[in-house]
């Protein structure tokens, strides 16, 4: 009988390459169980402290007021992200339109906002005003500024201290993970660090972290160790795969009152909304959650360290600690780019047939090619790699809800450079 990796014309070579990988790793994916354990074992808890049940599971239509299950939804949220509570929503586009909401609830004209991990994340850009847009919150009036990374990747902290004690800020914006850059996304110790230096200086200050990508990566989350806001999308880790839309944020009480006045309306809030049918796969995508992280983690390090085989730069390194699912991976050249992207897409359940061609996305300056041959439309927990055509020419890869599958996409990805070369 031909081996699986026959099937996919994967070379022995290639096979035993990722075999002896593998054996190497051991010692990883076991730390990778561990926190997968711990993380389980808390959203079950929470579960039980909510006691969920097929009540829960129902559907809201119109206003969608006094639906049991999405305000059960929201009491787990906040449970395991250790806050007051939490807006949880299908109603959410993206993890940019939970961050946007956030900022336009917090800030008000003549408000600054501080971002110290440099640059936010491409589709910020236009919501800030770093990129022209008639409704950015610089049109409205709020100021804004940044302090870069230093060039190992920590946050600047004396830079922090010396402006947050010389200017007024109303809210300071943390993006934990790396983007579409070459840096280390923040570990939970290194966010910590950066609240009680904030707060010390003024407790009045609003923290908000772009969660992104690193729900369920460490034992704990930003709003554990003092975020006042952590936000993300329910299509990333947090959706468990099962989720079809929407996002969450979560936090202190007041502020999640005004997040969610924002996203409706002053004087209706978070009392409308329906829920159309979601609620079981929220639910039941978040109780998934820390075990569909733990394949996506794996599936990151494998890449790592087999493309360090084969001499690619990435980022992080195979051994390194991290604190999300994206792995970078410099390709050098475009034609490597566009065959890996074009490799993880043949590789996918859904869509194999594609072929991705770089396009102009919305809320990005350079085209971007994207796989994401995904059961849920771009869902970037299922298997997905994409990035912007511009040097130096880095794929960013993210999820799999199979280790199995993922190992086999990454595989047949590196076969389609061996094949051009």
């Amino acid at each position: 009988m031909n081996s699986v990796y026959q099937m996919f014309d994967i070379s022995n070579k290639l096979e035993k390459l990722s075999e002896n990988v593998e054996k190497k790793l051991e010692a990883i994916y076991s730390n990778i169980d561990k926190i997968a354990m711990h993380n389980q074992g808390r959203v079950l808890k929470a579960f039980r402290d909510e006691k969920v049940s097929g009540i829960h599971f129902g559907k809201s239509t119109g206003y969608g007021y006094s639906d049991a299950g999405r305000e059960t939804i929201e009491k787990i949220y906040a449970n395991v992200f250790d806050s007051e509570a939490a807006l949880v929503r299908i109603q959410f586009v993206n993890g940019t339109h939970t961050i946007a909401t956030a900022l336009e609830a917090c800030l008000m004209p003549g408000d600054k906002m501080l971002a110290i991990t440099g640059k936010p994340y491409d589709t910020l850009c236009e919501v800030i005003g770093i990129s022209e847009n008639p409704l950015s919150l610089k049109n409205y009036g709020v100021e804004y500024d940044q302090i870069n990374l230093k060039e190992n990747g920590d946050i600047d902290l004396d830079k922090v201290e010396d402006y947050l004690k010389n200017n007024k800020v109303k809210l300071v914006h943390i993006q934990r993970s790396k983007g579409y850059e070459l840096r280390k996304s923040l570990y939970i110790e290194d966010i910590e660090k950066a609240i009680k230096l904030i707060k010390s200086i003024d407790s009045s200050i609003i923290v908000l972290v772009d969660n992104c990508y690193g729900e369920f990566v460490e034992e704990n989350e930003p709003t554990s160790v003092g975020a006042d806001l952590i936000c993300g999308s329910l299509i990333k880790n947090p959706g468990g795969s099962l989720c079809e839309t929407g996002g969450y944020i979560a936090g202190k009480k007041d502020l999640i009152e005004l997040c969610a006045q924002k996203l409706t309306c002053p004087g209706i809030g978070g009392e409308c909304g329906a829920t159309l049918g979601q609620n079981k796969n929220i639910l039941q995508g978040f109780f998934m959650a820390p075990a569909i992280v733990k394949n996506a983690l794996k599936s990151a390090v494998f890449a790592a360290a087999i493309m360090e085989e084969l001499g690619f730069e990435v980022y992080p390194k195979a051994y390194e600690k991290r604190s999300d699912i994206i792995q970078a991976i410099k390709l050098n050249d475009e034609n490597n780019l566009v065959n890996f992207i074009r490799g993880i897409q043949k590789a996918s359940p859904v869509d194999s047939h594609v072929v991705p061609y770089a396009w102009d996305m919305p809320g990005y300056d350079d085209k971007v090619i994207m796989a994401a041959g995904t059961f849920v439309e771009g869902a970037s927990i299922e298997l997905s790699a994409d990035s912007p055509i511009r040097k130096p020419f880095v794929a960013y890869m993210q999820g799999g809800i199979t280790y199995e599958s993922a190992k086999l996409a990454i595989l047949i990805a590196i076969n389609e450079i061996l094949k051009e070369k």
